[in-house]
């Protein structure tokens, strides 16, 4: 049916020019008072004219000026982040003019340049640790070396270096590291294979140590890296994984052998302490023999030319005594006992039981 339009009112009951009571069909109509008046939300119109009258009494110049300010002081705040850096204690800096690396190098403390004109590239200096070789339970074969006698070895080994000159290391070399790694690599295993596997296993690793640092310092110096190498450290040295147990074999035979050349040594240094005992001291009777042979042979003959010097002055009397002491010699051991039968008075008792006795036996005075 057609809508009534009594009092200027609309198909909802509202007037269409504004008049009535401004209600819609569901009781209100769609204009709102402004300002949030009467429990109503906020205006946004009315939110920002607020903020840009307060944004003009803030700015100097107005709202566009103050824009141009503010974007002006946070491009100088960024700018400034940008130019000035921090060098810590363990670090050096290099800056770049135009990527072209300048000669002064950066000590730790605070620092400016002119960015973006300028650039910084920053390295640590203390002492770093490089790792090469497989590790232990690892299926790699990244260690693999072969020794001078034909043996293979899995060799785990630790580099450690220092930067000296950080403009050579960021500029001289693309990767310093793998650069570093592929010569510690390549001067283990020069120096492994000019060098039986025993050397690496445990008679000998300082010197190949040693050798190995040499080659990696000169490499290193040769290229300009700026790197010097302070130690080579062998954490590992190991058979391969499929040969291990019969390696371990040939190492056990390998100590036996040992233990069985010490107890021979052993033996032998024994056996030739004594020889050498005997040998002393034969040759000591010897000596002593020796000198009292000779000793004897210098008095007999002092004592004939004694004798001979006497019987030049008396000759009967030397003649007479000299055969009066032989026959003295001669006759003491005699066992014969003889009677003159001129001489009287002599009793003819003879003690036969006695005479075979020793004459010690029967001058102790002790038999009765």
């Amino acid at each position: 049916m057609p809508w009534s339009n009594q009092n200027g009112g609309g198909p909802w009951g509202g007037g269409g020019g504004g008049g009535g009571n401004n209600q819609g069909p569901w009781g209100k109509g769609p204009n709102r008072p402004r300002g949030g008046g009467n429990g109503g939300p906020p205006d946004l119109d009315e939110i920002l004219r607020r903020g840009q009258d307060q944004l003009k009494n803030i700015v100097p110049g107005g709202l566009n000026g103050g824009v141009v300010l503010v974007g002006l002081a946070l491009l100088a705040a960024f700018w400034l982040t940008q130019a000035i850096y921090t060098v810590q204690p363990d670090e050096r800096a290099v800056e770049l003019r135009f990527g072209k690396p300048q000669q002064e190098i950066s000590m730790p403390g605070l620092h400016f340049h002119f960015w973006p004109i300028d650039q910084v590239e920053i390295v640590k200096v203390t002492e770093q640790q490089q790792n090469i070789g497989a590790r232990a339970g690892s299926n790699s074969n990244a260690g693999l070396m072969l020794t001078g006698d034909q043996n293979i070895v899995n060799v785990q080994f630790s580099v450690l270096y220092t930067i000296t000159d950080p403009t050579q290391y960021l500029f001289n070399l693309e990767s310093p590291p793998q650069t570093l790694q592929q010569v510690a690599e390549s001067a283990m295993r020069e120096v492994v294979g000019r060098r039986p596997a025993q050397d690496i296993f445990r008679d000998n690793r300082q010197a190949i140590a040693a050798d190995v640092k040499a080659t990696i310092q000169q490499t290193m110096d040769h290229y300009g890296a700026g790197i010097a190498v302070n130690a080579i450290a062998i954490e590992d040295a190991a058979p391969p994984r499929d040969v291990a147990d019969a390696f371990d074999e040939v190492q056990r035979a390998e100590q036996d052998e040992d233990r069985f050349v010490e107890e021979a040594n052993q033996y032998a240094n024994q056996k030739l302490g004594q020889a050498r005992g005997q040998a002393a001291q034969v040759r000591e009777e010897a000596s002593a023999y020796k000198d009292r042979v000779v000793k004897e042979a210098d008095g007999e003959a002092k004592r004939f030319t004694a004798i001979y010097e006497a019987y030049k002055q008396a000759p009967d009397v030397t003649r007479t005594r000299l055969y009066i002491e032989t026959m003295e010699s001669v006759m003491k051991d005699a066992k014969k006992v003889i009677i003159d039968e001129k001489q009287g008075g002599v009793v003819p008792y003879l003690p036969l039981n006695e005479i075979g006795r020793p004459a010690t036996a029967t001058q102790g005075g002790n038999t009765p």
